[in-house]
């Protein structure tokens, strides 16, 4: 009896309930990536109108991802040490640095992801070089359009502070389901844009293109000159390219398992939701360890993640939470639900959850260790490298996951 009771109340202490409500209150809004899931569902025969459109689709939701990421971490650290206030204007020099950047990343983004797409399109999509305009095109006007989430992630993080919440937990995981949905609309309009309205369509896709582009070099004049923005584009450079690749690999399995269910709805509906979840996960226990390590509060090495162990396991559980969530969701708005299909794909989920939080867990650790040590901003690593590895992973697990149970 006295066993079990240490055990109750070891697991107690480990879900902390101020963890885990902020924690399930922040993963909660990734029910909003079941309406860019039933999007894509909804408009899978846009998708598949050529052969990038669906393969470059997780790179465009991972690239948005990984700019309002470094600029939510890094904006709620800043805010947390003094250096950023919590207000559009009348702030820092830094806030607004940090901000320009964000714009010029998104530019140079495009044409790292577009290029990386066409090379490894050539090998494993049927795609040829010519492809890069029309990838780029698309890939820009969809970025354009997704601009505004930066200054809905600055308002997110100012609120959250205000409201004494904790923006290194509240910002990301709210943004990255905001920016999900919308950077999904955007991208679902561009595609009937620019191949289903003729010449119209495309000019205006390039327009939109050449707006980014325009807006870009006007804000580095000046900027280019200051060190702290130099530092964030050469770092986040590093972590784009790397990025790139990453999301293509995560985009050829994405075809995989678009061969392998078919048409099945209710896949597609979810997995937006899923990739944000584990990304989410990793982004909270990730923007929390940084913030401790550069406080003093956590000790740079594994062994010293134990103190952290209560938000780790706190999040890990609002996530498997969630996934049945997700399950129920995605069958109601298909108008597929039974309770054996109830029971299906909550196994489904639940393995892919177990396979991708595990795995996402470590990496996300080992990244903030591994940068604070060698002196680096683990802002500028965490987060962007994090989310873009989840994406990867959570599909990579989602198709094992397809193949596992198939057998069973």
């Amino acid at each position: 009896m006295k066993s079990v009771k240490a055990t109750l109340i070891s697991w107690r202490n480990i879900l902390f309930p101020g963890y885990f409500g902020e924690a399930l209150l922040a993963l909660f809004f990734n029910l909003g990536g079941i309406v860019a899931g039933f999007t894509v569902a909804y408009q899978l025969d846009v998708f598949q109108l050529s052969n990038w459109a669906l393969a470059i689709y997780p790179g465009i939701l991972t690239v948005r991802g990984m700019i309002s990421g470094l600029l939510s971490g890094r904006l709620g650290s800043a805010l947390h040490l003094g250096t950023a206030y919590p207000r559009l204007l009348g702030n820092t020099k830094d806030f607004y640095l940090l901000f320009k950047a964000a714009i010029v990343l998104t530019l140079v983004s495009c044409f790292v992801i577009s290029l990386v797409s066409v090379f490894v399109g050539v090998f494993f999509w049927g795609l040829t070089f010519g492809d890069f305009w029309d990838i780029l095109v698309v890939v820009s006007s969809t970025m354009f359009l997704g601009l505004a989430l930066s200054l809905i992630t600055v308002q997110v993080s100012f609120i959250s502070f205000k409201k004494g919440l904790d923006p290194d937990v509240i910002t990301y995981p709210v943004m990255s389901t905001v920016a999900d949905i919308f950077i999904t609309l955007c991208y679902s309009f561009t595609l009937n844009l620019f191949f289903l309205l003729g010449p119209g369509g495309r000019y205006a896709t390039i327009l939109f293109g050449m707006l980014l582009l325009i807006l870009s070099l006007a804000v580095l004049p000046k900027s280019v000159r200051e060190r702290e923005f130099l530092k964030t584009i050469k770092e986040s450079l590093l972590t784009l390219v790397l990025v790139a690749f990453i999301v293509n690999f995560t985009g050829t399995i994405l075809r995989g398992i678009s061969e392998t269910v078919g048409s099945r709805l209710e896949i597609y509906t979810v997995y937006p939701a899923l990739i944000d979840t584990v990304g989410d996960v990793g982004s909270i226990v990730g923007s929390t360890a940084t913030t401790k390590l550069m406080l003093g509060l956590l000790e740079p090495s594994l062994s010293g993640m134990r103190n952290h162990a209560r938000r780790i396991f706190s999040t890990w559980v609002a996530s498997i939470i969630m996934f049945l969530i997700y399950a129920l969701c995605s069958l109601v708005i298909n108008n597929m639900f039974n309770l054996q299909k109830f029971l299906k794909l909550s196994a489904l989920l639940l393995l892919t959850n177990l396979f991708a939080v595990s795995i996402i867990l470590l990496v996300t650790l080992f990244i903030a260790i591994l940068t604070f040590k060698r002196g680096l901003d683990p802002d500028n690593f965490v987060i962007p490298v994090e989310t873009s590895l989840a994406d990867t992973i959570t599909t990579l697990a989602l198709l094992v996951s397809i193949l596992i149970m198939e057998l069973i």
